[in-house]
């Protein structure tokens, strides 16, 4: 089957460029399968249900979450009444919403998605490895699922490495979020699990990691901020991951980063 995962929406820049080229982006890769990391699509912090709607019926099939999942707070009665909107899987029990789930996709193949949260300078959840390989015994690649992806949000490079390695030959993709800059690392493991350390921001790239220039660059240079974060609203670059899998084994044939607009050079598969 044809993937897409796209890494952090970052506002309305970021939106906006998604629903209006994913259209495009889905015919001219054929794509079974499209999944967005949507916690900063709300002005950077979290994700409301409207935002939610526009995205899923423009064409995203799944979106995930991270560190930003709470921040708008309507998301905590929408999430468990529209299951297409993850959040990481090692939050307490309780959280609302779901961290592994299974879905259809355009084929009729199974997609199962693991949402996940790394340690590493981040809020101590549980052990994201030891969840992951809870679900990944459900979720069996090649018998209950056709296609397995592992969205790792994390801060550190070497946790996102790690969860690659430890899930290699067990997932058809791992991909990490939340650091905005796309890795230039595309690659398939020895186990047969397409791999990139961070897919990037969609987003506008005039910008720090997404956000308007001042404010970030005044708390930098003088240690006291002067505002709010605001989202650069320039013209966004959408980033991504592109993977084909093996229809009998679910294993990955062919990575390759997508980035279309904006800023950054374009590629395509």
């Amino acid at each position: 089957m044809r993937f897409v995962y796209f890494g952090d929406i970052v506002g309305r820049a970021g939106r906006e460029a998604l629903l209006d080229r994913l259209p495009g982006i889905r015919e001219r890769l054929d794509l079974d399968f499209v999944v967005a990391n949507g916690e900063n699509s709300a002005g950077g912090f979290g994700i409301t249900s409207d935002i939610a709607n526009r995205l899923l019926q423009g064409g995203v099939d799944v979106l995930t979450g991270g560190n930003h999942s709470w921040d708008q707070r309507e998301i905590l009665d929408f999430i468990d009444a529209e299951p297409r909107i993850m959040r990481p899987l090692n939050f307490p029990e309780g959280t609302p919403g779901q961290g592994a789930a299974i879905f259809m996709a355009r084929g009729g193949q199974t997609v199962a998605i693991i949402n996940i949260m790394g340690r590493i300078f981040m809020d101590p959840l549980d052990d994201p490895f030891r969840m992951v390989d809870q679900a990944l015994s459900e979720f069996t690649l090649g018998r209950r699922a056709d296609f397995v992806l592992i969205d790792i949000h994390a801060e550190a490079t070497s946790e996102k490495m790690a969860m690659g390695h430890f899930a290699d030959g067990r997932a058809s993709l791992v991909v990490g979020s939340h650091s905005h800059v796309p890795t230039a690392d595309a690659q398939i493991l020895p186990g047969g699990t397409a791999y990139q350390t961070d897919a990037g921001m969609c987003g506008d790239y005039n910008s720090v990691i997404g956000m308007e220039k001042e404010e970030p660059l005044r708390r930098f240079t003088t240690k006291i901020g002067g505002g709010r974060f605001v989202t650069a609203n320039g013209d966004a670059t959408l980033c991504g991951v592109f993977v084909e899998s093996d229809d009998a084994t679910g294993k990955a044939l062919r990575v390759a980063p997508v980035r279309v607009g904006g800023r950054l050079a374009e590629a395509w598969p």
